[in-house]
């Protein structure tokens, strides 16, 4: 059965924000017939590292991000959808720049396409995350961060990017309907050290909030606060190949003691019934299972 699948993301600032959007774009390739990627005008060479990544594959669209958008990080979702409405392909791909695709997951994910390709019902495909925190060590477990979310596509132009491009919707803002992929993500958001955390951060806040509150609640800090979250876990699993030479030259004296959880309540009741009685409630779904 043909196939046809393109990748697609933005980015901007990349190397400033230490994204790891080679190795994000190295992790889809192997599935993907081409990519599609928006790169912002930057002040660094992100324009010249992406497309130094695998010049057969990537395309780039080059574009301006829209300064005045600093609410609810509604640029993030209009850049996605540059990216998506250059796509032609059966599934469309989505992968964020400090998202890496497990190696071990890629035969599920493309069998899941295959599968789903023709059922039109299928809005989208949903991939699990693991998210890292502070280093390489550890993984977040508190019920607020998302389990899983959209990260493939039909290519349907009513799809749209949704909110701050986290997930996505359609036509007048209905969910999708979509089916388990099978495929695992690494989130690496919070792995950096402190001072390209706070770089990030910086960029980041710019999207959501104004100068005054950015002047208010960061002014002059160099190096993020890496304390105030509330529970980790030890990650003993695998770890993507393409992540490898990170993982060897990332420097970090960030600790955490697992015992001493600072988790609210009511998501430690519910971290509970979900392990031990597999109830889920309150979870974030921005989808629909079928």
């Amino acid at each position: 059965m043909q196939m046809k699948v393109t990748g697609f993301t933005f980015i901007k600032d990349a190397v400033i924000c230490d994204y790891p959007i080679v190795e994000a774009l190295q992790s889809i390739l192997p599935l993907c017939d081409e990519v599609i990627v928006a790169v912002g005008k930057s002040s660094d060479n992100t324009l010249e590292l992406v497309r130094s990544i695998h010049p057969q594959k990537i395309k780039v669209i080059e574009t301006v991000w829209d300064d005045n958008l600093r609410e609810g990080g509604k640029v993030l979702a209009l850049e996605t959808d540059k990216a998506f409405h250059a796509v032609a392909a059966d599934w469309c791909f989505y992968i964020q720049a400090d998202e890496i695709v497990h190696e071990d997951s890629l035969k599920a994910i493309q069998q899941s396409m295959l599968q789903w390709k023709d059922d039109k019902r299928i809005d989208g495909l949903l991939i699990d995350f693991i998210h890292f925190y502070g280093s390489y060590k550890y993984v977040a477990d508190a019920y607020n961060w998302h389990r899983k979310e959209i990260r493939i596509v039909r290519n349907d132009k009513s799809i749209f990017s949704y909110k701050d491009s986290m997930g996505f919707r359609k036509g007048d803002n209905q969910k999708l309907q979509v089916k388990n992929s099978g495929g695992l993500i690494h989130h690496y958001s919070y792995v950096k050290t402190p001072k390209q955390m706070m770089n990030k951060a910086k960029a980041f806040h710019r999207l959501w909030h104004d100068d005054t509150w950015l002047e208010e609640k960061i002014g002059n800090a160099t190096e993020y606060d890496f304390s105030g979250i509330d529970s980790l876990q030890k990650y003993a699993g695998t770890y993507p190949q393409v992540m490898q030479n990170r993982l060897a030259n990332f420097k970090s004296d960030f600790n955490f003691d697992v015992s001493k959880s600072k988790m609210k309540l009511k998501y430690r009741i519910r971290k509970f019934l979900k392990e031990k009685l597999g109830i889920s409630i309150g979870e974030y779904r921005n989808y629909k299972l079928i």
